[in-house]
């Protein structure tokens, strides 16, 4: 597949690439996907409706949610495709269906990945509860766990072939803003911001993660790709709240990279893992990019979300409101949400470029061989 370059390209050229691409595996089946399957590991960045039968506030299964998506309403937290959406159709293979949306043999036939996001979770197990009940990043691997022990093995004849299924398989793991939008920014639900200093709470947080990451590894996944956190105090949640005409609360995006700076330490420590492959995608400089040079990227409004939300302090859209129509040039589809122009631009650039991912973007990935296949192996978790 040839590159998009975004440098030359203008939104309207991207969106036309994804709808060609779109169309053309929605009329044929995609006979050698680029990876057997896709799994997702997140927050409502990636939710594609594993929060819409629990009890929490943290959902989006409500229109104008899902007003570009091909299905409607699902409970993603955009108006179309996540960035993981688009990843799944450039790398051939069907979206990524939600956990809790499939039932028990539903989930035994499945083996083009899982999606195990939540909206409001976070790498710490209560972070988001005080929006009521969340996936937290460690029940979803142990989600996970069930599907490698369980509902896997049942289309595998001989566990090497399950063991080469999920050594070559993608696993996106995109976390950690609501540990700090959820949890260390709110004082008086959560104790962390009086225990730890911002640089103390980011190397807690990289323990907590290196912990659940490791244990991804035990369960056989060997290509997978971190994503660090964007520049959250740029989204109209946070910039709104202090003074509307702000471009971005630079405090709060200083938080934040306190866990991004550790985290390339991370990813490097857990490349030593025998047969690993691990990718860090770096969303926060390309998102605060987009969010100071608009134009740069085909956007117009960086400050202002495109749907309809409440002036109390919620981030969601108010229900059944009719949101903007040039949906394309705004980077924010709710007060926290990216639109899908802006998850396209993180989806293509991880995935064909050097822009997002590094050191090799998810094509390359997908190419990778590891010739030590004696690492090939589910370890006891």
């Amino acid at each position: 597949m040839k590159p998009v370059n975004m440098k030359k390209s203008s939104i309207f050229t991207l969106f036309l690439f994804l709808s060609l691409l779109l169309n053309s595996l929605s009329a044929k089946s995609v006979e050698e996907p680029l990876a057997p399957a896709l799994y997702v590991f997140g927050d409502s960045l990636t939710d594609s409706g594993n929060n819409n039968g629990l009890p929490t506030q943290a959902k989006a299964n409500y229109t104008p949610y899902g007003i570009d998506f091909v299905g409607g309403v699902t409970g993603r937290f955009t108006n179309g495709n996540t960035f993981t959406d688009i990843i799944a159709l450039l790398l051939g293979l069907p979206f990524a269906p939600p956990y809790l949306g499939l039932s028990e043999a539903e989930r035994s036939k499945i083996i083009t990945g899982l999606n195990y996001a939540s909206g409001s979770a976070g790498i710490l197990p209560e972070t988001g509860s005080s929006l009521g009940k969340n996936i937290p990043l460690g029940k979803q691997i142990k989600y996970f766990k069930r599907t490698v022990e369980k509902d896997l093995p049942q289309n595998f004849k001989e566990p090497q072939d399950l063991f080469k299924h999920l050594c070559e398989s993608i696993f996106i793991v995109s976390i950690g803003g609501n540990d700090y939008l959820n949890n260390y920014l709110q004082p008086d639900y959560y104790n962390s911001s009086k225990h730890f200093t911002p640089e103390r709470f980011a190397r807690f947080l990289v323990h907590r993660l290196s912990h659940h990451l490791k244990t991804l590894y035990k369960l056989g996944a060997r290509k997978i790709v971190v994503f660090d956190i964007g520049p959250i105090g740029c989204s109209p949640s946070i910039t709104n709240a202090v003074d509307f005409n702000k471009a971005c609360v630079e405090e709060v995006n200083q938080l934040v990279l306190e866990y991004n700076r550790l985290l390339p330490l991370l990813v490097k420590k857990l490349k030593l893992l025998p047969g690993s492959n691990f990718v860090q995608g770096l969303t926060f400089a390309s998102g605060y990019d987009a969010h100071q040079n608009p134009s740069k990227y085909g956007f117009k409004y960086t400050n202002i979300p495109c749907c309809v939300v409440s002036n109390h302090g919620t981030t969601a859209c108010l229900p059944d409101q009719p949101p903007c129509q040039d949906r394309d040039q705004y980077l924010f589809w709710d007060a926290f949400h990216p639109t899908q122009a802006a998850n396209a631009l993180i989806a293509v650039g991880c995935f064909n470029q050097s822009t997002i991912c590094t050191p090799m973007n998810i094509q390359q990935l997908c190419r990778f061989k590891e010739a030590n296949t004696a690492s090939n192996k589910i370890l006891v978790v």
